[in-house]
């Protein structure tokens, strides 16, 4: 790795590093915090910043089955609650005075794993292929991240991490040679989450003109107060004091206590209504609709979304081994709670969205690896934007399918992604064949 190419931001100088067809500036600190206080922006330095290693991780527990479904390795980047970096990743040929749309990556993993800079998250074929900007952004998770108690300590203070991310890209990333007039924030899962509900917060449009929210559990961010506040009892036990991973540790425990409350643990950390920076939930709508007429929004789901989780319920595995009847159950299972987490939902924000005077498509994505067991399901969208062939080789979420056919149709969904974050128009409808449908709305 050689230190060969520098930029001059108005944080500070950053020397980041060329990586075959891309450049990269990679660990640039965007924001600062000290445990349950929200983040100030990074000071400016003077002296040459090396952006060469990855940003590390927010401290988080192993998660076995996700890593047997992604191939990813428990481990893979080095933890520190301090975690709040982003990566930039652009062109190695771009040209003096060319201004590329910039996408700003919100990584998923229900608010309380992964990390902006995992492998699988790699944006190089992206950003080389179709001439874009990326900008990965690492945030505070879990209990550093996504929990108020009644004690005072804050709620939302990852979605504040990623608020500060956005406006460092405002303020610096023409420097690297981003148009800062279009940027779009995408994210899959609690990071497509998180990108729905940035839109409800005052900034936005100032922030951020497209937003592609992929996969987002809309059906299960209501409703949740008594069970925050039954886990923030829970979550009174950590202190400012407590160490890194006994509080990752503890994460457990606290989760227990949401698990009384029926679908909406399913996902128990995440956004807080009525905490900085997000209205109350009673008037999250106008909050939505004030910001709609300045942010074109491109969303959607995987076909079977349930496909991820199903497999894990031991009575589900039981029945879907009965002949005949078994599939049709699973299949029948399968529609009804993707309906209930992502579809429905996700038809009405669009719809909504429309009505306040935005623009919005709407896409499903049907991909899948021949004979799998998981279909096209939860996380299936990620290989077909991200990593290459060698990221994904230990993945069961692929097997059955070759990387010739993974990445021509991961080619045609960059390219669509792509055109979007440009402005460019979708017209009323349009498909990758086989792959992934979508319309205006």
């Amino acid at each position: 790795m050689n230190v060969d190419l520098s930029f001059e931001p108005p944080c500070g100088p950053v020397a980041g590093w060329r990586d075959g067809a891309v450049v990269r500036a990679t660990g640039i600190p965007y924001a600062t915090a000290e445990r349950f206080e929200p983040p100030a922006p990074a000071s400016d330095w003077s002296e040459v910043l090396a952006a060469t290693s990855l940003s590390p991780a927010c401290p988080q527990a192993p998660v076995p089955f996700l890593d047997d479904v992604l191939g990813t390795r428990y481990g893979e980047l080095p933890g520190d609650e301090h975690c709040q970096r982003l990566s930039i990743t652009l062109p190695a040929d771009l040209d003096d005075g060319e201004r590329l749309p910039v996408m700003v990556w919100l990584h998923g993993g229900s608010y309380t794993s992964g990390s902006g800079d995992l492998a699988i998250f790699d944006p190089a074929a992206l950003v080389a292929e179709t001439r874009v900007i990326v900008v990965s952004v690492t945030y505070r998770l879990g209990l550093f991240g996504y929990l108020s108690t009644s004690s005072g300590r804050p709620a939302n203070l990852g979605l504040l991490d990623q608020l500060e991310a956005l406006r460092w890209v405002q303020r610096n990333i023409g420097s690297f040679g981003g148009d800062p007039g279009r940027v779009t924030a995408f994210g899959q899962s609690a990071g497509g989450d998180a990108v729905a509900h940035l839109m409800a917060t005052p900034d936005a449009a100032s922030l951020f003109q497209r937003a592609i929210i992929q996969s987002a559990p809309l059906g299960i961010t209501r409703g949740r107060e008594k069970m925050n506040a039954a886990m923030g009892a829970a979550a009174e036990v950590v202190t400012e004091a407590t160490p890194a991973m006994d509080v990752v540790a503890l994460e457990e425990d606290v989760a227990r206590a949401a698990r009384r409350f029926g679908l909406i643990a399913a996902m128990p950390f995440g956004i807080q209504y009525g905490h900085s920076p997000l209205p109350k939930e009673s008037e999250l709508d106008g909050a939505w609709n004030a910001t709609a007429p300045g942010i074109d929004i491109l969303i959607g789901h995987t076909a079977e979304e349930a496909r991820l989780f199903l497999p894990r319920s031991p009575q589900l595995s039981r029945v879907a081994r009965i002949p005949v009847v078994g599939s049709a159950v699973l299949k029948a299972v399968t529609w009804v709670v993707t309906e209930l987490v992502y579809g429905k939902a996700t038809r009405q924000f669009a719809k909504r969205h429309v009505r306040a005077g935005g623009r919005a498509h709407r896409y499903v994505l049907s991909w899948r690896a021949p004979g799998n067991l998981y279909g096209a399901a939860h996380t299936v969208d990620l290989p077909l934007l991200f990593g290459d062939q060698g990221t994904w080789r230990g993945a069961g979420l692929l097997d059955g399918a070759t990387w010739d056919d993974i990445h021509a149709d991961g080619r045609a969904m960059r390219a669509l992604w792509a055109k979007f974050a440009r402005g460019e128009s979708l017209g009323t409808r349009g498909e990758i064949p086989g792959s992934l449908r979508y319309h205006s709305v």
